[in-house]
């Protein structure tokens, strides 16, 4: 099985990624973590590596390509990462974008992070803006358009128990049978 968790910083992508890939015996794959390393190793914070980014496509064509080559290649993985969805869109047997309002996604960057409300709105949103501009310019992606995605869910509106368990009962009643027009729409029988 391949699942891919896509959303914005803060959505809470990280945190039920991990919860997913336990619950499902899945290897976890983070952009973020390989993104967020490749940016320490050239001595620089996630948000100047994004704007040096915008500069050199090789970043992002890189890790991009990475990411797209472990979903292809590899069996029982969860993805996770801002395009993991684009990426891995004709290999994912689900794809999840998780989000959340700004002022709750700035909330938890900062207590993440260590810093004020204030610096984490303001670096989410140079940061957004660098790579939705990127995203168009490389692979003409409008990272807005939820469409390719099997379920969207606002985080900020439940707790993380609540969102755990709507994203572990999406992926236990996923069958793969619906999606390829096998079983017609009148004989699915929901069972609420």
């Amino acid at each position: 099985m391949l699942l891919t968790v896509s959303g914005p910083p803060g959505s809470g992508k990280s945190t039920n990624a991990a919860v997913l890939a336990k619950r499902f015996d899945l290897e976890h794959i983070s952009g973020g973590d390989i993104f967020r390393e490749l940016a320490d190793e050239r001595g620089y914070s996630p948000v100047e590596f994004n704007e040096l980014a915008e500069d050199d496509d090789q970043i992002d064509r890189d890790l991009d390509r990475r990411l797209q080559e472990i979903a292809i290649g590899r069996e029982d993985i969860l993805l996770e990462s801002r395009l993991a969805g684009w990426l891995a869109a004709d290999h994912a047997d689900l794809k999840i974008w998780l989000d959340a309002p700004k002022n709750v996604r700035a909330e938890r960057i900062a207590d993440r992070e260590d810093k004020s409300v204030a610096r984490a709105l303001e670096e989410t949103r140079r940061r957004e803006e660098s790579e939705a501009l990127r995203y168009n310019q490389y692979y003409n992606i409008d990272i807005g358009d939820l469409t390719i995605y099997d379920i969207t869910v606002n985080t900020g509106r439940w707790g993380p128990k609540a969102v755990q368990t709507m994203l572990a009962t999406t992926v236990e009643a996923y069958d793969p049978t619906v999606d390829e027009g096998k079983v017609p729409v009148e004989d699915v029988v929901y069972d609420f």
